[in-house]
């Protein structure tokens, strides 16, 4: 009876035994696991760049992109043209040359993207002479101080370079000083006018994220 005792004890230590070893090695085997499924995964917590650093000195992908910018003003595709948009600073539109913080008015991307539903009107700066707002909506300003002439078929084009000035101040530059910009010029609509209804655009990009992004748009044109 007692030697029946004995061993039956015995055989429940080893059990005992046996059971805490396949436990903690079964603990053991899953503990990488179980970390790693809790542990948040870098490539979700990081956003890194893609691709080369962008070349700022790199005059043709600078054209690529005010190219693009071209083609979606002039289709009036608004939605292409809030991607091109930077998505921090949005960009900064200009009536007369002259860049002013305290007047211009500045689009998000989101902004840009709903122009075309956008009935509201706006003060956009002031008129050049009269000292009265320019108040329409955000269609008519682009219609009057943006693509107000085909720029895709401008005559002339200068990256960083002022083509011509009228009686404003050029300060696009100094406005901007982490920029580039690309103006496209018409020395004038009607001949008969000679050049005194010339006109101009100049776009303003900044890098971000790899690329280059519309920061400013700089109307001008002649001004008495």
């Amino acid at each position: 009876m007692k030697r029946a005792v004995l061993i039956a004890s015995l055989a429940l230590l080893c059990g005992l035994v046996l059971g805490s070893l396949v436990g903690l090695s079964l603990s053991l085997s899953a503990s990488p696991a179980s970390l790693a499924s809790s542990a948040p995964s870098t490539n979700q917590t990081l956003s890194t760049p893609t691709g080369a650093p962008l070349d700022t000195s790199d005059n043709t992908l600078l054209l690529e992109r005010a190219g693009q910018v071209l083609e979606a003003l002039k289709q009036k595709d608004y939605s292409a043209l809030s991607l091109l948009v930077h998505p921090q600073y949005g960009v900064t539109l200009t009536p007369y040359s002259t860049v002013d913080p305290s007047r211009d008015n500045v689009l998000s991307q989101s902004q840009t993207a709903g122009l075309a539903g956008d009935d509201q009107l706006y003060t956009w700066g002031l008129y050049v002479g009269s000292g009265e707002p320019i108040r329409c909506t955000g269609e008519d300003y682009f219609a009057r101080y943006v693509f107000n002439a085909d720029y895709t078929e401008a005559p002339r084009v200068g990256i960083d370079t002022v083509l011509i000035s009228g009686n404003a101040l050029e300060n696009t530059a100094d406005a901007y000083p982490q920029g580039r910009f690309v103006e496209y010029h018409f020395p004038g609509i009607d001949p008969a006018l000679e050049g005194f209804d010339w006109c101009s655009l100049k776009l303003v990009f900044e890098p971000w994220n790899n690329d280059w992004y519309l920061v400013g748009m700089v109307h001008g044109e002649w001004t008495t």
